[in-house]
This record gives C-alpha cells, sequence and structure tokens, in this order.
C-alpha cells in the first residue's frame, strides 16, 4: 500500500470516514487520491503504521 487511496481501501473507509480519521479536512483526501496535490511519502508511512496498530489493516 503505497498511496492514500490504497490505505483507504485497505482500511475500508469512505473519504468522509478516513479524513474524521485523521483529523484531515475530505478536501485535502480528494486532492491526494485525484493526484491534485502531492501526499509526502512520510504521511502514507504514518498513516500506514498507524491503521496497522490498531489493527484495521
Amino acid at each position: 500500500m503505497n498511496t492514500i487511496l490504497e490505505l483507504r481501501r485497505a482500511a475500508g473507509m469512505t473519504q468522509k470516514a478516513f479524513a474524521e480519521y485523521f483529523g484531515i479536512p475530505k478536501r485535502t483526501i480528494e486532492q491526494w487520491e485525484g493526484n491534485q496535490r502531492e501526499c509526502k511519502e512520510y504521511i502514507i508511512e504514518l498513516m500506514k503504521y498507524k491503521l496497522e496498530n490498531e489493527n484495521l489493516i
């Protein structure tokens, strides 16, 4: 899982639920998934770490 979209789908969350879970505006998630805005690799890794440690993926 190397993208926000892959992480979100693996967690079985909607964009809204994913945004609320991480405290990020839904619009930011939309922009990351639509390649309108770049998400830094370290952010993806931190999100993946949190999801794994809370047994969501």
